[in-house]
């Protein structure tokens, strides 16, 4: 039952209404459209047997809830067809090219657990190129964007941009208390996973939710819209 406090000139049936505002769907909900960059197929079952072992053991399903994936841009609301969609990004991708992205490995990032994707072969040096697409992309959508009342905002930061590949993430805030543990069991498993792969693969996903104010990611679904192949 939903509790109702008294507030002077306010009706219980006006409380309510305000009460549940908060939850409502805007337009276009319960989707939002995300653009990754897609890893070759090793990569990706790399991060698939991760995550999957995550799953078996603690019950955890954040990160593989979703392809494995690099995000561009990530659940954006944009309450427009998706012909417009992706007709937005495929001129957004004209011009681009392909690079090389390089894998450092199991590092911490947020809360989670990621594989490092965000640097040249030294470790050190920020792949531009990645910044530079992503980029492209977020200038693409943001003009068919609206606004939702959740979840919270994912504006782009060239500044704060480093792309990864989830291993851990969201499952993290609702159990800190395993954060160490499983680190260590990730960094025990033994899945190889290439150094390198080519970046020339985009995609574009629509997700789904029943619940984008809570714990979204125990019932979120996807679904694979468009792919784009830069040439290199």
């Amino acid at each position: 039952m939903t509790e109702t406090r008294h507030v002077p000139g306010l009706t219980d049936i006006d409380i309510e209404v305000r009460a549940a505002a908060r939850f409502d769907r805007a337009a276009g909900d319960p989707y939002r459209y995300g653009v990754y960059l897609r890893p070759d197929p090793a990569t990706c079952a790399a991060v698939t047997a991760v995550t999957g072992q995550l799953r078996a053991q603690y019950g955890f399903v954040s990160a593989g809830a979703f392809p494995p994936h690099a995000t561009l841009v990530g659940s954006r609301h944009i309450p427009v067809p998706e012909a417009e969609i992706t007709a937005a990004v495929t001129r957004a991708l004209d011009g681009a090219t392909a690079f090389t992205v390089h894998n450092a490995g199991v590092r911490r990032q947020g809360v989670g657990l990621v594989y490092d994707v965000a640097h040249l072969a030294d470790g050190t040096t920020p792949n531009t190129a990645f910044t530079e697409l992503a980029a492209r992309v977020d200038e693409a959508v943001v003009p068919l964007q609206a606004p939702a009342p959740n979840p919270a905002d994912h504006s782009f930061d060239a500044t704060a941009f480093r792309p990864h590949l989830s291993l851990l993430s969201h499952d993290m805030y609702v159990r800190p208390d395993l954060l160490e543990e499983a680190d260590e069991y990730v960094r025990g498993l033994p899945v190889p996973f290439p150094d390198s792969f080519p970046g020339d693969t985009v995609t574009l996903y629509r997700t789904a939710s029943e619940d984008w104010t809570g714990r979204w990611w125990t019932t979120l679904t996807w679904e694979h819209v468009h792919t784009w192949r830069l040439p290199r």
